[in-house]
This record gives structure tokens, C-alpha cells and sequence, in this order.
């Protein structure tokens, strides 16, 4: 691994900077995250663009708003200038609120509690984000012009699956070329250590649809009339066994396992068990898996869920009828040789063959699987950065169980890409009521940054 760099007298500047500032940037959060974005519900797409541009454009960038028919507009930003390009890739959107009732203070007030801030979607992905354009306003502040060029790509429709994000991308591709990219995240474990994360699995997500009677029916029909819910039951039973052991046919002649590169890096990183189960509230894994099988399973294992089931009647008290229709929600996590396409044909192949050509397979988004070298300079750089701001420095990640838009850029661009420096932690809830990141985490993010571009400018 690369050594890491000594603080100059103009990183003391910056980090000055940052201390006397830091009570402004944390209301400049707050603001941030008091905008609501929701590209499921297009709830505030339009107003949250517009803040994030205007953002930039005080940095001194030139922004371009690709506009979206009928979707959240893309922000292209272009920042400095150098011999190396950095492409940072962030999004806007964030989660819905809901469940309102579980907040502990309402979901966009920016609450303070024991040094940690509440707000949706302050760790995925506004944090990030704000705090990059923070950085980059000390290091104009203390040390000068950027050593190096940033181009910047910000959606707002990651948390829907990205779908109009390709075709933006391949238009644009002479505007994001770049020597590395810097995705969003890249945070703290369940071990409080940093991670440098070099890739993300791809995703299929599907609805699957029975039906019944034409209309819901008196449950004293029960024994004639077919039950579109228990269809589903019967049609998902055949996708995992007793054992929870995925029994999709041909999947294990499409999936390929990890490298060589991969598996070392993987047995190289420590791993809590323990405080993992404990983050989740659990007390045993699926498969009586143990060790660190949780670990590798994790990151290299294809996986299929259910995401919800919905059917008749769920309300208060008793209803009783036989539904007339069902619908589950499903994603399968993607590894390296699956596709969302492979994936869709051999899930629709396999149920023919079991006689559930009746059940309707509806694909509601895909996402390829991306993937950086363990060993490419960039991310070799990107820890390396960590060895100045904390003790033990960064963990190198191959995979993340998480899905994203990733091979958009590290694949069809050939661009090196990781997450590097999310201000979340293990505890942050993302996706989850009381979202959160620690304020000292937000402080050393923001520290981080300076000294990456300077690192990946000399490279």
C-alpha cells in the first residue's frame, strides 16, 4: 500500500478552515436536507436540481441541467483544471420518510442528538455531497486553485433504480471522461473502520403477479376458488428451499466467483460478527452461516428477497374473503456473469418449468454489476489518504451487497471507480427512520477530501 503523506502547513490551513467554519456547514446541511426529493413520489426534483446547481456555480463551476421527460433532471458540472481528471458521482433523491411514527424528531429538522444528526437521507446521499462542495470551498479558501479537474455527475433518481441515468451517460460520455471517479459512500463498518469500496453488485428487481376471482369472494369459498396469494406462496417456495439455499435453475453455472485479488483483499479485512448480528438485532444468520462465510456471502453470493407481499386484506380486525389478486416484490443481487436480463429469462424459465406460467414476471429495474481492480492505483491512493486521518486507516472492500449504477462508469467508461469517503457509519439507518451520521465522521470527510485531490493529482 502506498505511504501516507505528512500534513503540509497548507493542509493545517484547511483543516483550520474547516474547525472555524464548521458550525456554518452544519447549517448548511441542515437547509440541505430540509429540501424534500422523492423521484418516486416527484416530490421536490426540480427545487433540489436547482439548489445543487447553484452550489456548484458558486464554486466557480459550469453547470449543464440535462432535463428528464418525466424523470429528475441530471446535473453535469465541470470544476478546475489539471492534468488528472476526477469524476465525482453523487445523487440528490433520498428515500421516502415513511414510517412517520418511528422518527424520533421529524425526518428533514436536522436534529442534534449526542453528536449525531437525524435526517433522511443525510448519510445516502446529501452528506456526501455537501460535503465534497464544502471541501472544495476550504481548499479554494486555504490552499488555492484545484490541482486537478473535477467533473461532477448528479442524479435524482438513484433510490428509484436509475433508469434514465444509461442513455445520459452515453450521450455525455466525452463530458465525464476522467482519470478516476469518486462514487457516493464509502463509510464506516460495523468496526468503526473506514472502507474504500471497489464495487457494487447488480440488481434485478421484479414484481411477480397471480390472480384469482375477478373480484374479492366470501372466504366460504375457499375450498374451490383459487387463491392468488397462496399461487404465489407455492410459486416462490420453489426459489429457495428449507434451508433458504437459492434452487433457481442454471444459477450456478452463470455465477462466477470472486478473484484471486478479491478473495485476498476479502481475507484481509477483519470482520465482527458479533457487532454485526448486534447492529441488526439478530441472533443467527440465514443457513446457520457462521464466521466469516457471513462475510464472504455477503459480498460474493447472489442472493434473491422478498421485498413485500401484497393480497386482500390487512386492516384491523378480520376480513374474510379469498383475494382476487397478489403481487410480491422481489430483488436479486447481482454478482460478476449474472445480468438482469440472464436473470429475468432464468427466473421466467424456471417457473414454466415447475407450471407457474400463469404467475406474471413484471421487471421493475435493473442494474449491471461494477467492479474496480482491489489493486488499481486509484483506490490504492484513495486508502492511502485514510493512513493520515486515522489510526489503522481504510479497510480495501472488493464488492458491496448494495446495487447502483456503478458500471455505468467503471464498466461502459472503463473509468476506475470506488466509494471513498461516505460520512456514514454502520449505525447510520440508511433507508430507515432516525437516518444519521455522526458530526465527527462529517468533520474528517470533510478533512479527507482536500488531501485526495492533491494525492491523485501527483499520481
Amino acid at each position: 500500500m502506498m505511504k501516507g503523506r505528512p500534513m503540509t502547513s497548507d493542509f493545517q490551513a484547511y483543516d483550520a478552515y474547516i474547525e472555524q467554519h464548521f458550525d456554518q456547514f452544519v447549517e448548511e446541511l441542515r437547509a440541505f436536507c430540509a429540501q424534500p426529493a422523492l423521484a418516486g413520489q416527484k416530490i421536490g426534483l426540480a427545487e433540489s436540481g436547482a439548489l445543487v446547481r447553484e452550489k456548484i456555480e458558486a464554486l466557480g463551476g459550469h453547470v449543464d441541467l440535462v432535463p428528464i421527460a418525466d424523470g429528475s433532471p441530471v446535473i453535469l458540472g465541470d470544476l478546475g483544471s489539471g492534468v488528472r481528471t476526477l469524476l465525482l458521482y453523487n445523487h440528490y433523491d433520498v428515500q421516502p420518510p415513511e414510517p412517520l411514527e418511528l422518527w424520533d424528531s421529524p425526518p428533514y429538522a436536522g436534529a442534534i442528538r449526542d453528536g449525531q444528526f437525524y435526517a433522511r437521507g443525510v448519510a445516502d446521499d446529501k452528506g456526501d455531497l455537501l460535503a465534497r462542495v464544502q471541501a472544495i470551498r476550504a481548499y479554494q479558501a486555504t490552499v488555492g486553485p484545484l490541482p486537478l479537474r473535477l467533473r461532477w455527475l448528479i442524479e435524482g433518481e438513484e433510490e428509484i433504480g436509475s433508469p434514465h441515468l444509461g442513455p445520459v451517460v452515453h450521450a455525455h460520455a466525452g463530458a465525464l471522461q476522467a482519470d478516476f471517479c469518486a462514487w457516493e459512500g464509502g463509510g464506516r463498518d460495523e468496526r468503526d473502520q473506514p472502507t474504500v469500496v471497489c464495487g457494487m453488485k447488480g440488481m434485478l428487481y421484479v414484481e411477480l403477479h397471480a390472480r384469482g376471482p375477478s373480484h374479492d369472494v366470501h372466504s366460504g369459498n375457499g375450498g374451490i376458488v383459487p387463491n392468488p396469494a397462496w399461487r404465489l406462496v407455492q410459486a416462490l417456495a420453489t426459489i429457495r428451499d428449507a434451508q433458504d439455499n437459492l434452487t433457481l435453475d442454471g444459477l450456478a453455472e452463470l455465477v462466477v466467483p470472486p478473484s484471486a485479488a478479491d478473495r485476498a483483499a476479502a481475507d484481509a479485512m477483519p470482520f465482527d460478527e458479533a457487532g454485526l448480528a448486534r447492529l441488526y438485532g439478530l441472533d443467527h444468520w440465514q443457513r446457520g452461516l457462521q464466521g466469516r462465510a457471513v462475510l464472504y456471502t455477503r459480498m460474493f453470493e447472489p442472493t434473491a428477497n422478498i421485498a413485500g407481499f401484497t393480497s386482500g386484506y390487512g386492516g384491523p380486525g378480520a376480513k374474510t374473503i379469498v383475494p382476487s389478486q397478489a403481487v410480491v416484490k422481489m430483488d436479486f443481487r447481482l454478482v460478476p456473469n449474472q445480468t438482469p436480463a440472464t436473470m429475468l429469462a432464468l427466473l421466467r424459465a424456471h417457473l414454466d418449468r415447475r407450471g407457474f406460467a400463469d404467475v406474471e414476471v413484471v421487471q421493475l429495474g435493473g442494474l449491471e454489476v461494477g467492479k474496480t481492480p482491489v489493486d488499481s492505483p486509484f483506490v490504492q491512493a484513495a486508502a492511502a489518504v485514510w493512513q493520515d486521518l486515522v489510526p489503522g486507516g481504510a479497510l480495501i472492500q472488493p464488492m458491496t451487497g448494495g446495487s447502483g449504477p456503478f458500471s455505468l462508469i467503471a464498466g461502459d467508461l472503463g473509468i476506475p471507480t470506488a466509494m471513498v469517503c461516505g460520512p456514514g457509519f454502520a449505525g447510520s439507518q440508511i433507508h430507515s427512520p432516525n437516518e444519521s451520521i455522526r458530526l465527527a465522521d462529517y468533520r474528517t470527510s470533510l478533512r479527507y477530501w482536500g488531501r485526495l485531490f492533491d494525492r491523485l493529482a501527483a499520481l
